[in-house]
């Protein structure tokens, strides 16, 4: 086969959950693809937008169990790329951001493959939209910056705590629930206070989101006391009081996508 035959894998951002949240751009796709390979965190909604006839191969990975390796999913993409398929690697969020989409990218080039990112509605964006949380504000956050609270292998957070420990800073940590703890104790250490507002966000966008608002001190106490799941995000930084204009304190958990006192 030459190389003019191999076609190109697109890597596509499914969003945080709203199916309507997808680009156009993603949905065309999406609707053109003969293969779609697609992970744990797609929502369902989209998935029932992929037309009949169209193969769809799950490799969701979930903690300490995984559908397929990374590495097999490497080679399931170039494989498929080199029999001529159209594939969409369909990835919840943004395949660029914690995804592993520019790993997959990379080893698609070397192997022949073209490839093309269409970029998705990151859950931090989304889920902060969804649940009235701006992620700057003028005198409050100058800056935003994605954390991941997930470390392989079992292995504990090693970040730069005092570089992350900004009061002007809204940090967002994803896939952090179970090291939450430890995370909000180093930060802590670090000299953020303790009653600097913080939120979790599950199923962020979806219609069974829970939002729960409290600071970085009981945050993960509220958390527990919830029974939150992942998917969940931690939005952390004073922005969060800014949610729906109303003191934190009137809503020590908010369940859907409206907020409620």
């Amino acid at each position: 086969m030459t190389i003019k035959q191999i076609a190109p894998v697109h890597l596509v951002g499914a969003g945080p959950g709203d199916p309507e949240l997808l680009t156009l751009k993603a949905h065309r796709l999406i609707r053109e693809a003969e293969v779609v390979v697609y992970d744990r965190l797609v929502a369902q909604a989209i998935l029932d937008s992929i037309p009949k006839g169209t193969s769809r191969i799950y490799v969701g990975k979930a903690p300490k169990c995984h559908r397929m390796v990374q590495d097999e999913i490497n080679a399931l993409l170039v494989k498929l790329a080199h029999a001529g398929r159209r594939v969409v690697r369909l990835k919840g969020g943004d395949p660029f951001i914690f995804g592993r989409g520019s790993e997959e990218a990379a080893f698609l080039r070397r192997h022949g493959v073209p490839v093309e990112v269409i970029p998705g509605v990151t859950a931090a964006a989304g889920c902060a939209a969804a649940a009235g949380i701006p992620l700057t504000h003028r005198g409050l956050a100058t800056g935003v910056r994605f954390v991941t609270g997930h470390r392989g292998n079992d292995r504990s957070l090693d970040l730069n705590w005092q570089s992350l420990a900004d009061p002007d800073t809204t940090l967002v940590v994803y896939m952090g629930l179970s090291t939450l703890r430890d995370l909000t104790g180093k930060l802590l250490d670090a000299g953020l206070p303790a009653d600097l507002p913080a939120a979790a966000v599950s199923n962020g966008t979806l219609p069974d989101q829970r939002v729960i608002v409290g600071t970085l001190g009981d945050l993960v106490a509220r958390i527990e006391t919830a029974g939150f799941q992942p998917p969940t995000l931690a939005i952390i930084g004073r922005v969060v009081s800014l949610v729906e204009d109303q003191d934190i304190a009137d809503f020590p958990e908010l369940f859907g996508t409206r907020l409620h006192g």
